[in-house]
């Protein structure tokens, strides 16, 4: 008599339960359709109606580096020179669509609402494959419907193509799961079948990895998962007594294979360009430090205050680094530094440490979104779907939903333990460095698979469950409920946050007006934000309002007084002020100003290079001549810190040494003038000192 597979409930049997087929499944068709098309048209019409807002043509942060990278590549440099330091798959997707359909920030978002909205149909494949199609059907229209969803596909940024990788994963997970579940006969074609499933499995997780780098955090639960699984499958699924063992590892090895064939051209590019061996890029050390050290909150603080945008992270890291080793680094020798560095803190201050990955939990599973550079708040006031899909689709009802679906469910726990795996794995490499609201997205997919399992499950469970377990598990949840909606993080520090990236971005373009406008703005919702000060005065300096600048400059220091850019803005404010600073009793101030500064960011050639000019204003030639040196070590072109470092020695009476300082000033610069008449002055003196009579120009005097 043949064995037929024992029915578990919840789980699909051979009569209702998918293809074992990779592709459409006839029976699903229709609800993928309309999961497809509702969410399709929720995220047009985000587009269209953002349409007209300022940030969606002025790209910040990491939208701008990769729509710069995108044009580099679609212009044909598809190499590129070096290690790669962010994920490099969607600024070449990116690069790709620029090819073909040139630089359309529209095509570029229809695009990526199609890719969200193929992400809500596997999702929904996944949850029918997994449980049931009614938790399929909810499934999709959670995440079609979900707010941060609906935000991140709409942004300039990787998090469409991280989520599609998820739900991609999940459905076949699924789909391999069922195919044990529904215990089919014809074990060669079904090792034919499961060996496809298991290929594009690791093709979708390398895909993931080039573009969420701790994504290989999954490899590792996917392997164990498969191990696991090949040594235990059911009876029903194999040969008499158990499957031959070339079977059972061709699984894995096509799992393996799959990553393989997808992560080799990185690494083999990165040993081109870069000559060492890198998986995928160079970040993790910055990355990890950022997340633990002593200043660190559990959220994304800049290497250098008030440097936060993403184009200058490698920048500072690579040069705090090589001024802390006194050498010059690779992007390997860069990362160890910082790794060594956090693993510094942790190891001295245990408890210290204990006490951020606690607030980096909690951070984790807060209501609040932590945002990167734009806030979904900003984007709500002109997007409609976006406001109302706000109101319920944030992790402070998805949390707690989801808690439910796991406990629900437990009795499959068998069968499931893998998605336990994976959400734990993924959770803990966001914890492991910090959190930002797009770092934690592709949880949101296995948060909703278990959320739309409890909502299905919800009137079952608590008939059929003893009444003291079904107090326990709303005691839980209420529970839950409570910590997850605990306000962490300020609204309204987010959105001023925002206004001022928006701000700055605005600024570089050379629209003043409007970049103020949004500085404004942002301290009108967030008074006591010192960075949106601090660029208002850069502002204003630059449209000739100074007293305007060193006013929001000093609000600046108030408001954070080791904040180095705003005392160097402050200093050559006060100088451009009067030509006579001294008289103003503002001199010596200044000086202070760019020595503080100096003694919190060492590294700012730009500072010691303004205060070497005002220590030669007030005659501190000595000082000076120190400063000015260490300016020509780090940059020898320097041909106004020549010129200046000549005045200086001049000034000593070191006329030799001051002349071969203004002879190089003008072997770089021929029509530097200043430079000509000092030379001048100091080949008359070296003659006749007593003809000396004019002091050497400072440039700009």
């Amino acid at each position: 008599m043949k064995h037929q597979p024992r029915r578990v409930p919840g789980v699909p049997g051979p009569e209702t339960g998918p293809s074992l087929l990779i592709g459409s499944n006839r029976r699903f068709g229709w609800t993928a359709a309309a999961i497809f098309l509702v969410a399709l048209t929720v995220r047009l019409l985000h587009v269209w109606q953002i349409r007209k807002a300022p940030f969606f043509t002025v790209l910040m942060g990491d939208a701008r580096g990769y729509d710069d990278w995108a044009q580099q590549i679609a212009r044909g440099d598809w190499l590129g020179h070096e290690v790669f330091y962010q994920a490099p798959l969607y600024p070449y997707f990116l690069g790709a669509l620029y090819t073909v359909a040139g630089r359309n920030l529209i095509v570029v978002r229809a695009c990526q609402a199609i890719i969200g909205s193929c992400a809500c149909v596997l999702l929904g494949l996944a949850g029918w494959h997994l449980f049931s199609k009614r938790t399929g059907l909810i499934c999709g229209f959670m995440l079609a419907l979900y707010a941060p969803a609906i935000f991140f596909d709409g942004l300039i940024q990787k998090s469409v193509l991280d989520v599609f990788f998820i739900c991609l994963m999940l459905w076949l997970i699924g789909s391999i799961i069922t195919d044990t579940a529904e215990g089919r006969d014809h074990q060669n074609r079904l090792f034919t079948r499961e060996r496809r499933l298991w290929l594009c499995l690791g093709l979708a997780t390398g895909g993931l990895s080039l573009t969420r780098e701790n994504a290989l955090a999954f490899t590792v639960v996917i392997l164990t998962w498969a191990l696991t699984r090949l040594r235990n499958r059911p009876e029903s699924t194999a040969r008499p007594h158990s499957a031959p063992p070339r079977p059972r590892l061709a699984c894995v090895s096509a799992f393996l294979v799959g990553v393989t064939l997808v992560l080799l051209p990185v690494v083999v590019r990165n040993r081109i360009v870069g000559g060492q061996f890198y998986l995928t890029t160079s970040q993790f050390g910055p990355n990890f430090y950022i997340g633990n050290n002593p200043r660190s909150d559990g959220t994304y603080m800049s290497l250098r205050f008030g440097r936060g945008a993403p184009e200058y992270e490698r920048q500072d890291a690579t040069e705090l680094a090589q001024e802390a080793m006194g050498r010059s680094l690779t992007p390997d020798e860069v990362s160890r530094y910082w790794t060594r560095q956090a693993l510094s803190f942790i190891t001295s201050q245990p408890a210290a440490w204990l006490r951020l990955l606690g607030r980096k939990t909690a951070l984790l599973w807060n209501a609040r979104e932590m945002l990167d550079t734009e806030s979904q708040e900003t984007h709500a006031e002109w997007s409609a779907p976006l406001r109302l899909a706000g109101y319920v689709g944030h992790f402070g009802v998805l949390v707690p939903l989801a808690l439910f679906g796991i406990w629900a469910t437990w009795p499959q726990r068998a069968r499931l333990w893998v998605l336990y795996g994976l959400t734990i794995a993924y959770a803990g490499s966001v914890v492991i460095f910090y959190v930002f609201a797009r770092y934690r997205y592709p949880l949101v997919p296995f948060l909703v698979l278990f959320a739309a399992a409890g909502l299905t499950a919800m009137r079952r469970f608590f008939h059929a469950n003893p009444r003291l377990l079904a107090i326990g598990a709303v005691t839980t949840v209420a529970a839950t409920t409570l910590f997850v909606n605990w306000p962490l993080l300020s609204s309204e520090l987010m959105r001023a946050i925002s206004e001022n990236n928006f701000g700055t971005a605005l600024q570089e373009q050379g629209r003043l007006d409007e970049a103020a406008a949004h500085y404004r703005r942002a301290i009108e919702i967030k008074p006591d934000h010192a960075p949106a000060h601090n660029n208002l005065g850069v502002a204003l300096r630059a449209q000739g309002h100074v007293q305007g600048a060193i006013d929001e400059y000093e609000e600046a220091l108030r408001l954070y007084g080791d904040y180095p850019s705003a005392r160097h803005n402050l200093s050559t404010a006060l100088r451009a002020r009067g030509n006579d600073l001294a008289s103003r009793g503002e001199l010596q101030d200044a000086i202070a100003d760019l020595q503080r500064a100096l003694m919190l960011r060492s590294e700012d050639q730009a500072a010691r290079y303004d205060l070497a000019t005002l220590l030669l204003e007030a005659n501190r030639y000595a000082e000076a001549i120190d400063h000015l040196r260490i300016v020509l070590e780090l940059k020898p072109d320097a041909v106004e810190a020549h010129n200046n470092l000549g005045i200086a020695l001049a000034s000593q009476g070191r006329l030799d040494d001051a002349i071969v300082h203004f002879q190089q000033a003008l072997r770089l610069n021929p029509a530097f003038d200043d430079a000509r008449r000092n030379l001048t002055m100091a080949l008359q003196a070296r003659r006749q000192p007593e003809n000396l009579t004019t002091a050497p120009a400072l440039p700009g005097r």
